[in-house]
């Protein structure tokens, strides 16, 4: 198998940009969506459910999807449904309407996460590739806090934001329409279904689901309701709250370029790469806890996503390692599926917390969801198949990627 085509693995950078700013902007749109719509944090919910309900379907459905309509079908219709549910959105219907759109934008939106992911699994560096991709979603989730708080500072609607998701939506479609392949030959051996409840039935397919759950419920939390603890519980304005919340998105995507890349070097495998993560997650949330002053909330906020940075593209890249190829789609698009109900359920959660109790319970939230992706990741990491010859690290461009083994391999 030949190297990825620049044209093609750029594309997939914009693709998971375009999911960044859509996911940075909606935690600064929320409040606003509460005011226009005179509904609490308990009510507002409803689009974190809808939205992960539509991303868990088309999850579901990525292997038969990419299968029966061929990579560039399958990608070029996603976009184009996340554009014209953005256009929807964007002309301020009622709030049922917005419920439903919602839904839609998470079909969408799960096409291109689940598609983009399994066709760079399939390519060679795949570790070092999904990294560099998921940085570009952070580089985007850095851009969409600055981006709508913007557009509210300046005094136009929540609903303008997405309108501007629209329009950074159209090149994406294009380009899928036009530099994807048509067509990747499917497996002889099992149809789609089959292949979809084959690898349902094995244990660490769930394990990971049950992992990227807690993971983006994590993420999800900080970029939902992190701009409304910054503003409700730390006293910070809105425009300042926005660069805050921006920081963790910078975070996020330095951690993605840098932390994989600078443990592979130091010969440090992914399985005591993510416990180091773990680690620094819990350090950033007490300082951005604790921590006096906007200066401290900014390094917390911002260490916060650095160390949150490689935990999802990594997990994704371990796939091989726990499943047999032909059920790597599949695979694939179950835990970016199942990952987003993780995305609805516990922020829904931390929002209903903080109604009954107040914003400042975000924190302890957040470290209660990383001692139990611990202990997830622990049950992961004791069935990763060693990779390369004697069980040594994927190579990806002269570079060691994973030199972890399962506890019990020689």
């Amino acid at each position: 198998m030949g190297p990825v085509k620049w044209p093609r693995l750029v594309l997939a950078f914009a693709g998971l940009a375009l999911l960044g700013v859509a996911s940075g902007a909606s935690g600064v749109v929320i409040p606003s969506q509460m005011r226009d719509y005179q509904v609490d944090r308990i009510t507002i919910g409803a689009l974190f459910f809808g939205f992960s309900t539509g991303y868990l379907l088309s999850g579901l459905g990525n292997g038969a999807l990419v299968n029966r309509l061929g990579v560039r079908t399958q990608l070029t219709l996603g976009v184009a449904v996340y554009f014209a549910s953005a256009l929807g959105i964007g002309l301020h219907v009622p709030f049922g309407l917005l419920v439903a759109l919602t839904f839609v934008s998470g079909a969408g939106s799960g096409v291109i996460d689940a598609g983009f992911n399994a066709y760079l699994t399939s390519q060679p560096g795949h570790t070092a590739l999904l990294n560099f991709m998921h940085a570009f979603f952070g580089v985007g989730a850095l851009i969409g806090p600055l981006m709508a708080s913007r557009i509210l500072v300046a005094g136009y609607p929540w609903q303008d934001v997405y309108l501007v998701l629209a329009v950074i939506a159209l090149p994406v479609l294009v380009g899928s329409a036009a530099l994807l392949p048509r067509r990747v030959a499917p497996p002889p051996d099992a149809e789609p279904g089959a292949r979809l409840a084959q690898a349902l039935r094995r244990r660490e397919v769930w394990f990971g689901a049950i992992f990227l759950c807690l993971y983006v419920g994590a993420e999800v939390s900080v970029g939902n309701w992190g701009f409304s603890f910054l503003t409700q519980h730390r006293g910070q304005g809105d425009l300042l709250a926005g660069y805050v919340v921006s920081v963790y998105w910078l975070g996020l995507t330095l951690g993605r370029l840098l932390i994989n890349s600078v443990s592979s070097r130091a010969g440090v495998g992914v399985v005591a790469m993510l416990y180091a993560c773990f680690a620094g997650m819990a350090v950033a949330v007490l300082i951005a806890w604790h921590g006096p002053g906007s200066t401290l909330a900014v390094l917390g906020f911002g260490l916060l996503g650095f160390f949150l940075g490689p935990i999802f593209p990594t997990t994704v890249a371990v796939v091989p390692r726990l499943t047999p190829p032909r059920l790597v789609p599949s695979a694939v698009g179950f835990l970016v599926g199942m990952s987003v109900v993780g995305g609805a359920v516990f922020p829904y959660i931390a929002g209903a917390v903080a109604q009954g109790i107040g914003i400042g319970s975000l924190m302890p939230y957040l470290l209660l969801l990383a001692a139990a992706q611990v202990g997830a990741w622990w049950l992961i990491a004791r069935r990763l198949r060693p990779t390369g010859r004697n069980g040594g690290a994927e190579e990806a461009g002269g570079v060691a990627i994973d030199a972890d083994r399962p506890a019990g391999t020689a």
